[in-house]
């Protein structure tokens, strides 16, 4: 029982192993993060309610979810493919699109929520 729990509390090291490695060496992840901090800061300000948050958070785990998969499809390709084959850089590309594809899913859903309450916020601003 002691080494499962061991074995479990060092899963839980590796995986914060692997968030440490995508957030430092990956640049669009780390522009994935600013974006989250500037969405996160739109969405206080705003005043989003719990189901605008929700939906925003799925959001957010979505594309850093994407970027986690396609790091590590890339990682791996690069280990058994060292030099290039059109395999390999299908493989890269295809992942690439599971990022975009969920930003660009994202964008949509953040802008169903924030466009009409920044409308708002600017009519209230030109009115006063």
């Amino acid at each position: 029982m002691k080494s499962y729990l061991l074995a479990r509390i060092h899963s839980f090291g590796y995986a914060f192993k692997g968030i440490y490695t995508l957030f430092v060496t990956q640049p669009n992840a780390q522009i994935h993060l600013l974006a989250i901090v500037v969405i996160s800061l739109m969405g206080w300000f705003l005043g989003l309610s719990a189901t605008e948050w929700c939906l925003i958070i799925i959001c957010m785990a979505m594309v850093l979810m994407a970027e986690g998969i396609n790091t590590a499809i890339e990682f791996i390709v690069d280990l058994v493919s060292p030099d290039h084959h059109p395999l390999a850089g299908k493989a890269k590309d295809v992942g690439a699109a599971a990022v975009l594809l969920s930003v660009i899913i994202c964008g949509i859903v953040w802008g169903i929520i924030y466009i009409p309450k920044i409308m708002d916020w600017l009519t209230i601003i030109r009115d006063s």
